[in-house]
């Protein structure tokens, strides 16, 4: 209990965030958590959505007669998920812009339970030579399933803050 006229003494806070372009280094792997398991009403709805009218998405009917005999989740709702499952880690805040993907792969395919999980490594990073403030990160990703199989994989490059000019634009200075 308190003492109703003490003073309460100022608590130092903790602001959630990704990494300024300092705080990102190359050969680490950044495990993301928790992982998220993929319901009938995801791949149905990202798949409607994005307006997708692949039957494997969403007739199962159909999706039992194809090769892997039940409907596959969209493999974009895949992507989106393992990018997403890093921005919490990463780039919350920090993020100025994706810049692209590439080599996108999806060497297993994913279904409706499973859990996925992401991880990231950097591949690169240099500071940005026209864009005062903000460096260049490569991030190759990954996404495995419930049993450990690699289910996604991408690069992505990205424009990120770099501490001071990320902490001055937050406090509504000008960029550098």
């Amino acid at each position: 209990m308190t003492d109703a006229g003490a003073e309460t003494p100022a608590l130092r806070e903790i602001v959630q965030r990704g990494l300024w372009f300092e705080e990102f280094e190359e050969g680490v792997r950044y495990v993301h958590r928790p992982g998220r398991t993929v319901t009938e009403a995801d791949n149905v709805l990202f798949t409607t959505l994005t307006m997708n009218p692949q039957p494997l998405h969403l007739d199962r009917a159909f999706a039992e007669t194809q090769p892997f005999g039940r409907v596959l989740v969209n493999s974009m709702f895949t992507l989106s998920t393992l990018v997403g499952q890093s921005v919490a880690q990463l780039t919350l805040g920090t993020l100025v812009a994706n810049l692209g993907f590439g080599e996108i792969a999806f060497p297993a395919p994913v279904f409706v339970g499973d859990t996925l999980s992401g991880e990231s490594v950097v591949e690169g990073k240099r500071l940005s030579s026209s864009r005062p403030g903000e460096g260049v990160v490569t991030l190759g990703h990954t996404s495995r399933n419930q049993d450990g199989v690699v289910v996604a994989r991408c690069t992505r490059s990205m424009l990120v803050w770099t501490r001071e000019a990320g902490e001055r634009a937050a406090a509504g200075g000008a960029r550098s």
